[in-house]
């Protein structure tokens, strides 16, 4: 026992001090079924060290016992101390209880290990085949069934898992009275366990069946139809039978080009007019499932958000849904005829809240005006006054000049 050799439990099972009772359970089992002494026949010491993998895992597969052993050690366990240590400390005495593996493993694993042995143990840790879906964005959003393409090892269709070859007959095993399990003496213990004659069978197999060579299995190519719930999204794995397997299917969601995904909500954008940003109107989006007509309100701001309540992804396991957010984009005009860039100009004259400057419009005392040629006209006689006014000899002909620009520039001014 571990009292004697004072090995530590974690390093007997091969677990870290800090393993989950997950991982000490696996532990347990991988290495109980190592230096199981049918397995290992020809290894003397292989009784010895299940005993020690059981008494292990008696301790650190309780989480009261395994907190004294943290914090006692193999001491908190010794039978000389017993009743002894600071407030009274309890000791649990490994070497005064009798470990019954089989009762153990029932612990563990339930009925298996009662019925059938180590060879149907692996289906409870083995490694679930994986595989890998592909979908496009709208079916993952709205569901679909897809069929999938797979290769497992499942059930032989020939010995229908038999492992004899159809038609003939089996023998009663004899060494464990057809119940699969034998009864080991292992020191003090007395254990049952795997026969090792028929497997655990509990009958031997006179013709093995000439598919799968006696193994019950056989790789199979299958074509599944999943049904994928509506919801789900990139990453996700789900697992369902396949046969009398299960297998887990991961989906790889494409990227849509119009939507974008939020858990349940989605978003997407939509392209307006200058004219429907000013004064509102009507667009159309395209929804998960339609076409939606929406209404865009006057003063609508680029970016701008419209919800669309419950017109989202359905939530799994639920009938209510998220919502649809679309993004207002406003689609300004590269190049404009004469008659929009007038009526721009026009509008321009009229907008008040401007920060910096307009193209073609300029600031005056009286307000904004738009440029036309006749304010090109008056900037030049201005210059041309200036010239003329700075020589004091001709100042009848600038009053001349004034005069006559006077009526022109009359003539010019735009109403």
């Amino acid at each position: 026992s571990f009292q004697r050799t004072k090995q530590d439990l974690y390093d007997v099972l091969g677990v870290p001090r800090t393993a989950t009772q997950k991982e000490i359970k696996k532990a347990y089992y991988q290495m109980a079924k190592k230096y199981h002494p049918d397995t290992n026949q020809e290894d003397p010491k292989a009784k010895e060290k299940f005993a020690k993998l059981a008494e292990a895992y008696e301790v650190l597969g309780d989480e009261v016992k395994r907190k004294q052993y943290d914090t006692y050690g193999a001491a908190g366990f010794d039978p000389s101390q017993a009743g002894g240590g600071s407030g009274g400390q309890q000791y649990w005495r490994a070497g005064g209880t009798s470990v019954n593996p089989e009762e153990m493993f029932r612990k563990i694993f339930g009925e298996f290990a009662g019925t059938q042995g180590f060879g149907d143990f692996n289906s409870m840790f083995e490694q679930r085949p994986e595989f890998v879906m592909e979908l496009t964005f709208n079916q993952a959003a709205k569901g679909v069934n897809k069929e999938l393409t797979v290769n497992l090892e499942d059930v032989c269709p020939r010995c229908d898992g038999k492992g004899s070859e159809p038609g003939t007959k089996v023998q009663h095993c004899h060494y464990c009275s057809g119940t699969g399990m034998e009864s080991i003496n292992t020191g003090p213990f007395m254990m049952r366990s795997t026969c090792r004659r028929c497997g655990g069978r509990g009958s031997i197999m006179t013709t093995p069946c000439v598919m799968c060579r006696g193994s019950g299995q056989t790789k199979q190519r299958q074509t599944v139809t999943v049904p994928v719930p509506a919801g789900v999204d990139n990453g996700q794995t789900v697992r369902m039978p396949v046969g009398k397997k299960e297998v887990y299917i991961t989906f790889r969601v494409q990227k849509s080009p119009v939507f974008r995904r939020d858990g349940v909500d989605i978003h997407s954008d939509v392209l307006i007019s200058v004219a429907q940003a000013i004064l509102g109107g009507s667009a159309q989006v395209q929804g998960l499932h339609s076409t939606i007509d929406i209404q865009i309100p006057p003063g609508c701001q680029a970016d701008q958000k419209i919800r669309l309540q419950g017109k989202g992804i359905r939530r799994m396991n639920s009938y209510s849904y998220g919502d649809h957010h679309v993004h207002i984009k406003i689609r300004v005009p590269k190049k404009l005829t004469n008659r929009q860039r007038s009526l721009i100009l026009k509008y321009a004259e009229e907008e008040a809240e401007v920060e910096g400057t307009v193209n073609g419009v300029t600031a005056t005392d009286k307000g904004r005006l738009v440029v036309t040629c006749a304010s090109k006209h008056r900037d030049r006689s201005k210059q041309t006054l200036g010239l003329l006014q700075t020589d004091g000899s001709k100042m009848f002909l600038t009053t001349v000049h004034q005069n006559m620009l006077g009526k022109k520039m009359r003539k010019l001014q735009p109403n």
